[in-house]
């Protein structure tokens, strides 16, 4: 039990290290192209690292979840709102559901 507290302090330090470290060794702006890139996709590859998982465990069938993200993906691409493309792969997923049982 006593190992908990250490792992949990080690773990606070990894973090505080990681937040603290680019805030006080970066003192001028970033002009090189390909990190200012990297720095910009970062937020959106980490939004879908974590929701990519989620979409094709969160159904009864991974091939219905993964039916759903391809077809959300067309819809995307053809130019449909949020609200069409989120509703079109409920739509989906409901229709695999019933199929595939």
């Amino acid at each position: 039990m006593h190992n908990i507290y250490v792992y949990i302090l080690i773990m606070g330090g990894v973090s505080y290290l990681i937040r603290m470290l680019p805030l006080t060794l970066i003192k001028k702006e970033i002009t090189n192209r390909f990190i200012k890139s990297f720095l910009y996709y970062v937020p959106y590859v980490t939004l879908a690292v974590m929701t990519f998982p989620a979409i094709i465990e969160a159904t009864k069938s991974p091939l219905s979840g993964a039916i759903a993200l391809a077809a959300g993906i067309i819809l995307s691409f053809i130019g449909a709102n949020l609200i069409q493309v989120a509703g079109a792969c409920c739509a989906v997923v409901f229709i695999c559901e019933l199929i595939i049982r």
